[in-house]
């Protein structure tokens, strides 16, 4: 269920505003237990995921690091290399 919760920090270019609110939706469908709300819950649990992707935001923007940015296709050809070796056996 959490698949598009990534690293998102100290990436070149900068995680999009795309990526903050996939990562928060999937985390708020992990604590709710519940990949799509009742229409009771969808307003409060639409606001947990603005709230959320808002805090991870200025998060992702104030941190610091001295490391040199990441590069995402690196990143994801090792990503790709980890999967075929898990599901390859």
């Amino acid at each position: 269920m959490c698949r598009n919760i990534r690293p998102l920090n100290n990436f070149e270019p900068p995680a999009t505003d795309d990526e903050v609110t996939a990562a928060a939706l999937q985390f708020v469908r992990k604590v709710s237990g519940a990949t799509k709300p009742s229409a009771a819950n969808q307003a409060i649990f639409d606001q947990a995921v603005h709230d959320i992707a808002h805090v991870v935001r200025h998060l992702i923007d104030d941190l610091v690091t001295t490391a040199p940015p990441k590069d995402r296709e690196v990143e994801a050809a090792k990503a790709r290399e980890r999967a075929a070796l898990r599901y390859a056996q």
